[in-house]
């Protein structure tokens, strides 16, 4: 895990407490392994995956819901990102779900902003996140 400073001054207009921090970190983290799982599983396949929890035995509604959960965490993490700072929001959305993107990577991969509005942006970003995800 890179080194991410989780501190936050009290007094930032974007402050979230270091755990509802951690917390955040590794859900977006976990964006690249849910964009494989939903890449790879688009066709709606018959796996076999027994009732569960939801009662569903329907394999093709099993696969379907978990294609619809997703989508949507994939896309709640994609529209923050674009609603943190649209014209950033692809450097953005790499830096903060993939491990060791650091500032100076994105700048060499194109990053049109300095550094103290990339990492305000991204605080911002952290901040829409835990407020989505009802981490206050």
């Amino acid at each position: 895990m890179p080194n991410v400073r989780s501190r936050f001054s009290a007094r930032s207009k974007y402050y979230i407490s270091k755990h509802a921090f951690l917390v955040v970190l590794h859900y977006c983290m976990m964006y690249q392994e849910w964009l494989a799982e939903y890449k790879s599983s688009a066709g709606l396949r018959g796996v076999q995956s027994g009732s569960g929890s939801s009662g569903i035995s329907d394999p093709t509604a099993s696969q379907a819901i978990r294609l619809h959960e997703l989508e949507e965490k994939i896309d709640l993490i994609e529209r923050t990102a674009f609603d943190a700072e649209p014209g950033i929001a692809s450097y953005l959305l790499r830096g903060v779900t993939t491990e060791g993107m650091t500032f100076d990577k994105l700048k060499g991969q194109g990053l049109p902003c300095e550094r103290k509005m990339y990492y305000d942006r991204r605080r911002k970003f952290y901040w829409l996140m835990s407020q989505r995800l009802n981490i206050v």
